[in-house]
């Protein structure tokens, strides 16, 4: 059997064309912008006409030597030849379709559970379509919507075997990072396309729209070679180049401002700002959910902090990490209690199904709940017991898993990235003597994140294509030690009568910082994994 490109799957829908757009037309557009296999789905035709729409596609998909696979109707597919079948669960079942076509025919089936993969793989298919990822307006419903990281779930049943997979279910060219990004399995097994409907179908130039499609996906995928979240970074990061990057990113931080929008716990809202502004950042805290756009299209990066949830910030955090993936800004997660109540665990749960962070941040009871292990406790916002037994595979696991950096505080810092993990050992006791220390810290790494990526697109000429900008790690490792170092020289500087006088010391401190007082009292290490 051939090789087939599954990379943009186009599902077709003339329900959608938009007015004077013919489709054969618009059919022929989208294969000449990129797609690389077409499926027709026509529920509502006769077999005469359901026949001949078929024949009049398959002549311009043999035109560009693009697979034309039909919905369903096996009979409509030998009719015309075409070059396979895609079934759901409620139809034919994969054994007999098989026999029924000509060998070599595609036999491709809708997943939605685990189960359904398992039996796809055992019936024989060569692809799986799983969905339906996100809200979809062109198909009436009949499973759940599973979320990316439902996906990155099910492709875990496909390791080890020859079954293609394509995603599908609302996927656009707005959220196609964040469903390839996010899909992504432990085990690094990854999406072999995306099947698209109204993103091509319904746009009046639709073979830009596949072009775009294409580009998103390719260039992507070609990133994922390099460096697991998909960007443009090399893996061989050391303590120096550490402090090399932590050194232009305090200064540039200083210079450029960046503005940091931060959703936060109300309890800590003046601190973290002011610790925003004694790095020399910009701090905007505002939860309005109708303000969410403009705000995330001015800003350089987005802090969620869910300390303080109720109804009107969750809504702002779906919206504002939405926009903050569509915009190319970095999202800093701080899951603030997120083991206390199942209202907590369940927000956050869509909240990483609807938008891809940069970073999460927690302490060990708080990223035990999110990684759902208990092999450490909370108790509220409070970690109990001495911690994981093994910190660093544990945040390289989970790196992994969230696709993202995670920073796993406490009287040791473990930071990673999925390949690195660095090992921080600054800070003073009096720096967990006060409310919010875990929260501030959110508020400077956003800050370095910003500059982050600022400094990323100075480099780039086209962004499109990633969904993190810029040296996350590097980022979240210099708001760590600008954090813990600035604390020590606080203490230091004898004005510290306890907690009440902490906290204006701590301040000033991160107002005096320099990358050469980092540089002369950093402890930490970097390790490749």
């Amino acid at each position: 059997m051939k090789t087939v490109d599954y990379s943009v799957y186009l599902v077709t829908g003339r329900n959608l064309l938009p007015p004077n757009k013919e489709y054969l037309d618009s059919l022929e557009e989208s294969i000449q912008g990129g797609v690389t296999i077409v499926q027709i789905r026509e529920k509502e035709l006769d077999t005469n006409e359901f026949i001949e729409l078929a024949r009049l596609s398959k002549i311009i998909c043999d035109k560009y030597n693009v697979p034309l696979l039909i919905n369903d109707r096996v009979d409509v597919a030998l009719a015309i030849g075409a070059d396979g079948v895609h079934v759901g669960q409620k139809d034919m079942p994969v054994e007999l379709v098989r026999k029924l076509l000509p060998p070599g025919s595609i036999v491709g089936v809708s997943c939605n559970t685990i189960a359904h993969v398992k039996e796809a793989v055992r019936s024989g298919v060569d692809y799986i379509g799983i969905g339906a990822v996100w809200g979809t307006q062109t198909k009436k419903l009949t499973e759940p919507i599973i979320g990316v990281r439902g996906v990155g779930a099910m492709l875990e049943e496909l390791v080890g075997t020859n079954v293609k997979v394509v995603a599908i279910g609302g996927i656009k060219s707005m959220n196609l990072l964040r469903t390839l990004h996010g899909t992504m399995s432990m085990s690094d097994k990854a999406l072999d396309g995306v099947a698209i409907v109204s993103d091509i179908v319904a746009s009046p130039v639709p073979r830009l729209a596949a072009k775009r499609l294409q580009k998103i996906y390719s260039e992507y995928r070609q990133y994922y070679d390099i460096h697991p979240f998909g960007v443009d970074q090399p893996a061989s990061l050391t303590a120096d180049s550490v402090m090399t990057i932590a050194s232009e990113l305090m200064t540039e931080t200083r210079t450029a401002s960046p503005l940091i929008h931060q959703i936060t716990n109300i309890v800590v809202t003046t601190q973290s700002a002011n610790v925003t502004l004694a790095v020399g950042a910009s701090p905007i805290m505002a939860t309005e959910p109708k303000e969410m756009q403009d705000m995330t299209r001015i800003a350089g990066a987005l802090l969620i902090n869910i300390g303080s949830l109720h109804a009107h910030t969750a809504e702002a955090m779906l919206l504002a990490g939405a926009f903050a993936n569509a915009f190319r800004k970095p999202v800093v997660f701080d899951p603030v209690g997120v083991g206390a109540s199942v209202y907590r665990k369940e927000h956050v749960r869509n909240l990483l199904d609807t938008f891809q962070v940069s970073v999460i941040k927690g302490n060990a009871g708080e990223l035990a709940a999110l990684a759902g292990t208990t092999e450490v406790e909370s108790k509220g916002v409070d970690s109990v017991g001495p911690g994981f037994k093994d910190p660093e595979t544990f945040v390289k696991n989970l790196a992994i898993r969230e696709r993202c950096v995670i920073v796993l505080t406490g009287p040791t810092d473990y930071i990673s990235d999925g390949q690195r993990v660095a090992i921080l050992q600054n800070g003073p006791e009096e720096l967990g003597r006060i409310t919010g220390s875990g929260c501030i810290l959110g508020s400077l790494i956003a800050s370095f994140c910003a500059t982050a990526a600022l400094m990323a697109r100075k480099d780039l000429t086209d962004v499109e294509s990633r969904l993190i900008l810029g040296d996350m790690f590097a980022a979240a490792i210099t708001g760590v030690l600008v954090l813990t170092v600035a604390a020590e020289l606080a203490v230091e500087s004898g004005s510290v009568k306890g907690p009440g006088t902490f906290l204006p010391a701590l301040i000033d401190s991160l107002w005096a910082l320099t990358p050469e007082h980092i540089a002369q009292k950093a402890k930490f290490a970097v390790k490749g994994i």
